[in-house]
């Protein structure tokens, strides 16, 4: 006969049973060979019934589930979104709310919006920035890292998208994340604000509000290769804008410490440092002449020495910014033989637009 133990025993084994089934679903969803089979077995349905499970270990297999199916192609994150699996991770997050539950379903939205503007937006307009607001107030260094990753990857896909997370008020968040002393929070956070200000003034002006410039000038001298990149290129971003916010960068001190990092033993940090000198100085002969007498010739013609390929791009278009802007200046890039750097380019590079920078700034 059966009793109040009869009951409880076939209730752990039915938790057993779905926890493994959780388990195990997650770890073939990250092998590519099994996708294919995954999807004719209708796992969407499955997962999605197990992302609103009673068990928070089972919900949390679930959204890594979710995540790994997302990341193998833009056609598996359309139908999650279409079975309305997106709505139930963000419905679910608000109503059971636990940080490792967080982590994994932000993962699973990066893995979504990552591939174009329409999931995107698709997470915007069921309330996800909501849901990512409260997650940049986590304690939580790990939750805060996957919700600035989401940011970044919903505002770098266009101008309307950017404006949506400027919008939901997540600017500052992400500000005061380049205070925290986790490096990873500060590398993704300056990645995202970098994301943000590429798109217009008002999306540039909202970083620059926020008070991010002194954060991101200060990160440039970091030790951390990944944050001292990020930086650069966040600062780039809202230089490139107007002359109002090239100056505004140029007066928080960037100068001379750029044209260090022009000069780096890592390719990529120069190629970021010289896109940054090419956002400043193609706004005025002023700008350009300030760069020049802080040496900046010299370490822009080694970097396009130096650098191969899409890396050298920015230091050519600096030097045909510079040469442009009056015959004084179009001498000083002479004088400091950036006519043999950019010729060696033209002559070098198999890559045609990077051959056609050089082209215009010889001429």
């Amino acid at each position: 006969m059966g009793g109040p133990r009869t009951v409880v025993a076939v209730f752990q084994k039915y938790q057993t049973a779905r926890s493994s089934f959780a388990q195990e679903i997650a770890d073939l969803a990250g092998r590519p060979e099994c996708v294919e089979q995954l999807m004719q077995e209708n796992v969407i349905y499955i997962l999605k019934g197990l992302l609103t499970d009673v068990s928070l270990s089972i919900q949390q297999n679930a959204a890594i589930a979710v995540g790994k199916l997302a990341s193998h192609s833009a056609e598996i994150a359309e139908l999650l979104d279409k079975e309305d699996v997106l709505r139930t991770l963000v419905y679910v997050n608000i109503e059971r709310p636990n940080r490792y539950l967080k982590r994994a379903s932000l993962n699973s939205l990066r893995s979504i919006v990552k591939h174009n503007a329409a999931l995107a937006r698709s997470v915007v307009e069921m309330g996800g920035l909501e849901l990512i607001l409260g997650c940049m107030e986590e304690f939580d260094a790990a939750v805060k890292e996957a919700a600035a990753f989401v940011l970044g990857y919903i505002a770098r896909q266009d101008l309307t998208l950017a404006l949506a997370v400027v919008g939901s008020g997540c600017v500052p968040l992400l500000v005061l994340c380049l205070q925290e002393p986790e490096v990873n929070v500060r590398v993704v956070s300056t990645s995202a604000l970098a994301d943000i200000a590429k798109h217009s003034e008002d999306t540039a002006q909202s970083v620059i509000d926020a008070g991010a410039i002194p954060h991101l000038v200060r990160a440039t001298s970091n030790l951390d290769t990944r944050l001292k990149r990020q930086a650069l290129y966040a600062l780039a971003s809202i230089a490139k804008h107007s002359l109002y916010m090239a100056e505004t960068v140029m007066e928080a001190e960037i100068f001379p410490l750029v044209l260090e990092h022009a000069g780096h033993t890592d390719e990529y940090i120069r190629k970021a440092a010289c896109s940054l000198v090419k956002e400043i100085v193609k706004h005025s002969p002023e700008l350009a002449q300030m760069v020049v007498e802080a040496g900046g010739l010299g370490v822009l013609v080694n970097s396009v020495i130096k650098n191969k390929g899409e890396n050298r791009l920015p230091a050519i278009l600096a030097l045909g910014f510079i040469a442009g802007h009056t015959p004084a200046l179009g001498l000083s890039v002479i004088y400091s033989k950036g006519v043999d750097a950019l010729s060696m380019a033209l002559e070098e590079e198999f890559q045609t637009h990077v051959g056609a920078a050089a082209a215009w700034a010889l001429g």
